[in-house]
């Protein structure tokens, strides 16, 4: 189990992320961004997850900055209510949450003694790869199913890192077609593509999928085996 403590960004900004501890010497650091539910029990069971494969996990609240102490759950309204947020946040001037973000990687580096890998899902995936595209400090970058980033103005953007990214190819939020375009656009990146639909990692949601998250997770964190320590 895990614990919240507060960081502020450069514009002196303060929010929570909750920071997860592994049992020995951390192998480095791997921050993991929220969904468009908060930072809720999912996010903090996956930041314990990494915690247990003996990273420093960090999973920032990235609604702070429109509205503090978001945690919900995967019904029709909360998934409402979240979108609200998300697109509140994606309203704001830039950089708005990405100074949060990279705030969290500085922290995770110095907290961690090591390298930084990031790794988010739905609106987390896309924000990690616009951090593994425009930030700075981190090693690897893994996106699962991030929601637009597959639109040509995100796949014209450069990655500075490694990059692994998750798909699933019944995804109706994410039109495989525009996966095969990003893949055809981003000939660097490793793309991963799943007999699932979109959330396949979440085991709180109806479209959980055993065997695809256990197998994205394996392909994960050997990808951060390699790359960040």
């Amino acid at each position: 189990m895990g614990t919240f403590t507060t960081l502020t960004a450069a514009d002196g900004f303060s929010f929570p992320a909750y920071v997860a501890q592994p049992a020995g010497t951390p192998r480095g650091a791997v921050v993991v961004l929220q969904e468009i539910f908060g930072v809720n029990a999912h996010i903090r069971a996956v930041a314990d997850g990494y915690a247990a494969a003996g990273y420093l996990a960090v999973a920032p609240s990235t609604f702070h900055r429109v509205k503090p102490g978001v945690e919900l759950g995967y019904a029709e309204a909360d998934m409402n209510e979240g979108f609200g947020y998300k697109m509140a946040v994606e309203a704001l001037p830039a950089p708005g949450v990405m100074a949060d973000i990279q705030a969290v990687i500085d922290h995770a580096a110095q907290a961690g003694g090591g390298k930084v890998g990031i790794v988010g899902y739905c609106w987390g995936g896309l924000l990690t790869w616009r951090a593994a595209c425009t930030l700075s400090g981190l090693a690897a970058a893994v996106p699962y199913y991030g929601g637009g980033m597959t639109t040509p103005e995100e796949a014209a953007r450069q990655p500075r890192v490694p990059v692994l990214a998750h798909f699933g190819e019944q995804d109706r939020w994410i039109p495989l077609d525009t996966v095969q375009a990003f893949r055809a656009a981003q000939p660097g990146v490793e793309v991963q593509v799943y007999a699932a639909h979109h959330g396949f990692n979440c085991d709180h949601r109806g479209a959980w999928d055993a065997a695809a998250a256990a197998l994205a997770r394996e392909r994960t964190l050997a990808f951060f085996a390699r790359h960040v320590g």
